[in-house]
């Protein structure tokens, strides 16, 4: 999709221009950037007048300091957290536009029909398929991020599984970002009918001083009766500004289980959506958030009952340290032939400093009549009695908190089913906690 070029573009119309002029791309392509670039000039930048931007402050940042992206990119080795030890049918790195595969798809998966590369290449490939599906779920219009994402992202995770295909192997992708680098990684997963897959992400930083920018999107089509699971690691340093639409959608009698680690970043404000679409389709959120420092951390999430007799189920744990904050708003929303809905919506944290914050907003927008939703949120510090039975029991402080914290998680940790997960996400939480003030 992209050729090469040391010059460095900004978000101008100038560079804008340049960019378009550097990669080789369908017309219809070329448009749809054209169309989300003109919105993002119109839009203005969130501010904390907008309720769902009153709880996050994005005044110090300065999209001027960073430059679009171009082919360039570094060779380093790609995170590999989650999937130590796992056998993968595919494995894909990215860097600074720059995508490398790993490991190929065997010949047998290709021969089925199975897709799987950067976007940006399959764009030319398959450009018939994927126009049907790109941009479709993830509206440019929804704020000014989503507009720039839309017009200038340049790589991306493609994956297509055909109809009635299973994969007993997982995906693993990395992105990794090097320092002042920009990050607008767009993943586009199509599940189709009575096919499944297991997809593991990961986010990273080449160092942990690097700087950078991440504005990027996911979509997820599961079609009818399809199964996918998808994990998500967000593990930037803490100096990136990571801002991110991701939302998905399911047919009929349909299963998604969607993982999400949120432990790195300087300031991230993330929107992800379910939408139930078919008739007994299952979904199940899961979150695992860890802040330190001056971190600060918001995510909105919405589960929208489209059909009748839907489930889902949505967990999210936050742990604190430091000066750190989270901020998460919840929302079930059930539409009014979404009868028989069965909604579940939590939220728990755990502060281990006084001066760490949690914004915990759950909500219900409930049109139908013959449904059962619950929702709920808690916040508290962690109880003393329970640090002095470990110590009386031989741990360190340290270690007792470092207990107390996995334990916390624990929940969470037993829905995930890729036991390589659970591992890496509690080594990384438990390798962050400090003393408890």
């Amino acid at each position: 999709m992209t050729t090469a070029t040391t010059e460095k573009m900004t978000f101008t119309d100038e560079g804008f221009q340049a960019f378009l002029t550097s990669i080789n791309e369908p017309a219809w392509l070329t448009e749809q950037r054209k169309l989300a670039w003109n919105k993002f000039n119109d839009l203005p930048w969130p501010s904390s007048k907008d309720e769902e931007w009153m709880r996050t402050d994005i005044r110090m940042f300065k999209l001027e300091k960073f430059a679009l992206g171009s082919a360039e990119g570094g060779t380093a080795e790609p995170a590999n957290v989650l999937a130590q030890g796992v056998e993968v049918a595919g494995s894909m790195s990215f860097q600074g536009g720059k995508s490398q595969i790993h490991k190929p798809l065997e010949q047998k998966w290709v021969d089925k029909g199975v897709i799987f590369g950067n976007l940006a290449d399959a764009v030319n490939e398959h450009g018939e398929l994927i126009e049907k599906y790109l941009n479709k779920l993830v509206d440019p219009n929804i704020d000014r991020f989503s507009a720039l994402h839309a017009a200038t992202w340049t790589s991306g995770t493609f994956l297509y599984v055909p109809r009635n295909v299973v994969f007993d192997q997982p995906i693993h992708t990395s992105a990794l970002m090097e320092n002042g680098g920009c990050d607008f990684g767009h993943t586009l997963i199509i599940i189709e009918e009575g096919a499944e897959a297991t997809v593991i992400a990961e986010l990273a930083s080449d160092t942990a001083e690097s700087s950078g920018l991440h504005c990027g999107a996911i979509e997820i089509y599961v079609g009818d009766r399809a199964n996918l699971r998808y994990v998500n690691l967000q593990d930037w340093s803490q100096k990136v500004w990571h801002f991110a639409h991701q939302k998905a959608t399911q047919g009929r009698d349909s299963n998604l289980q969607w993982t999400v680690g949120a432990l790195g970043s300087k300031l991230a404000k993330v929107n992800q959506h379910v939408d139930l679409t078919g008739e007994g389709a299952n979904t199940q959120v899961n979150g695992v958030m860890f802040t330190e420092n001056k971190q600060h951390l918001s995510y909105h999430t919405l589960q929208r009952h489209i059909a009748p007799h839907c489930n889902s189920d949505f967990l999210y744990k936050a742990a604190l340290q430091d000066s750190s904050r989270t901020v998460w708003r919840g929302m079930i929303k059930v539409d009014k032939a979404a009868q028989k809905t069965d909604g579940f919506q939590r939220n728990d944290n755990l502060l281990l400093s006084s001066k760490a914050r949690a914004d915990s907003i759950p909500g219900l927008e409930i049109e139908a009549d013959d449904v059962r939703c619950t929702h709920g949120s808690t916040s508290g510090r962690v109880d003393e009695e329970l640090i002095f039975y470990a110590m009386a029991r031989g741990f360190t402080r340290k270690e007792a908190i470092r207990a107390i914290v996995i334990g916390f998680f624990q929940q969470v940790f037993d829905r995930v089913t890729i036991e390589s997960v659970r591992e890496a996400l509690g080594d990384a939480i438990a390798h962050r906690v400090r003393e408890y003030e």
